[in-house]
């Protein structure tokens, strides 16, 4: 007998995957010690708009990292559990993807997947790493118990469809990050032009060729451009002096305390939602090869135009008509002033009200309700957001190494000690501290 896949009345417990909450508060210090971030801020965009939109009078919402979750805890506590991924198809998640679907396959209760995709090139048609195998599993884990899958974009449709899947098993959603208030998209703030006096936010990717190169010119042409970073070891090198990545640095990268944008201040580093947004709220313009660097621009009223060096940024610029371009070797030749000439936020806004509809369609179709449903009250998202005291960016602070030490060592054993805890509830079922 085929699984009933039909939504219940009310799911109102709800488990969403995330690396911290929204109203979780640390310290610039805490955040590089924590390492919290899943390695970029972008992040905790996504789950922080689907708490806020799910976030019902009605609904209790817990959050979890979801890799070494008890089963059987999510099926005693909650309706529905709620994931809002990334780039997750792609070779070096893979331990992490299978970890979710080892746990996902013992679960009783739907599990909604609210965005994902596959890390491709612009020109490729699947990941590297031939990790069909798994992403196969864990999207049938997921259908086990729910109608469908949504995903990010219709090159991740096209890669799903080469693995055996049907249309009728995926749906494109986009980021939910973009649905952050719903049906209304903040209509940007447009001034007449970009020039050498406009305050401009650029957001960088260490390993596209040319970002260097880009950085550099456009620092000189701008006096008032700041890099407006998202990566842990981007806040490390704020702190502590040194960047420390395993990723490719293109030549010219902000990665040195020698660098003009480095130096001279105009490196910031956000390590919450809240204070992202109010940061970028100041600028004229923001442009960049990171996606949700942009769409928290957006968010924040302010214009930006994305430059997509891959697919994940390519399909979500696409479906939700975020200015954009895809780029390659000519990275470093492209100007600030010419991009947000060629920029069409009309068509941004206009398409805005589709995916939405969309987005409000998948979530009904899972039983969740949304505080922009019919006949639904919010919660206390708002009040308690503005309860709380948001450390503002992080800035150029090179001393602080032997603090974040400090506070790792306690990090460490702290999450040792939650370890052990949880192994003795596992084996003495009376046990209760």
């Amino acid at each position: 007998m085929p699984p009933d896949h039909s939504p219940a009345l009310s799911r109102n417990r709800i488990l969403v995957r995330a690396h911290q909450g929204p109203f979780d508060n640390f310290s610039h210090l805490q955040t590089l010690a924590r390492q919290n971030l899943g390695a970029n801020v972008g992040n905790l965009l996504f789950s922080h708009s689907i708490y806020r939109l799910l976030a019902t009078d009605a609904a209790s919402i817990a959050f979890d990292r979801f890799n070494t979750t008890d089963p059987g805890w999510v099926n005693e506590n909650f309706d529905v559990v709620v994931l809002p991924l990334a780039n997750a198809f792609r070779k070096n998640y893979i331990e992490e993807l299978d970890r979710m679907s080892s746990i996902i396959e013992q679960l009783r209760i739907p599990v909604v997947v609210a965005g994902v995709n596959a890390q491709l090139g612009l020109k490729a048609s699947e990941p590297k790493g031939g990790i069909g195998d798994s992403v196969t599993r864990f999207v049938r884990a997921i259908l086990r118990n729910s109608p469908n899958i949504g995903v990010r974009g219709e090159r991740t449709v096209r890669y799903l469809r080469k693995l055996g899947f049907s249309d009728d098993e995926l749906v494109i959603v986009g980021c939910p990050s973009m649905y952050t208030y719903g049906p209304d998209l903040p209509v940007p703030r447009l001034p007449e032009a970009i020039t050498t006096e406009s305050r401009i936010s650029l957001n960088l990717s260490p390993y596209v060729q040319g970002i260097g190169d880009l950085a550099i010119a456009q620092a000189a042409k701008y006096p008032h451009l700041v890099y407006t970073a998202q990566d842990l070891p981007t806040l490390g090198l704020l702190l502590t002096g040194t960047y420390d990545t395993h990723l490719p640095v293109r030549p010219g990268f902000p990665a040195s305390l020698d660098h003009p944008l480095v130096g001279s201040g105009r490196t910031v580093m956000p390590v919450n939602v809240p204070g992202w947004l109010e940061h970028l709220a100041r600028f004229d313009f923001s442009f960049g090869t990171r996606i949700h660097g942009n769409i928290a621009a957006i968010l924040a009223g302010t214009p930006a135009y994305v430059l997509a060096h891959d697919s994940r940024t390519a399909e979500l610029a696409e479906f939700h008509a975020i200015p954009h371009r895809t780029v390659g070797k000519d990275v470093a030749s492209l100007d600030a002033a010419a991009l947000y000439a060629d920029a069409d936020y009309d068509a941004m806004l206009t398409r805005h009200k589709d995916t939405w509809a969309g987005f409000a369609g998948f979530l009904d179709m899972h039983g969740l309700r949304s505080i922009y449903s019919p006949d639904t009250r919010p919660g206390d998202f708002e009040e308690r957001i503005n309860a709380v005291d948001y450390p503002p960016v992080a800035t150029l602070q090179p001393n602080r190494g032997p603090q974040v030490m400090v506070l790792r060592v306690g990090v460490i054993a702290e999450r040792f000690a939650r370890a052990v805890l949880g192994r003795l509830k596992r084996i003495l079922p009376g046990f209760r501290r």
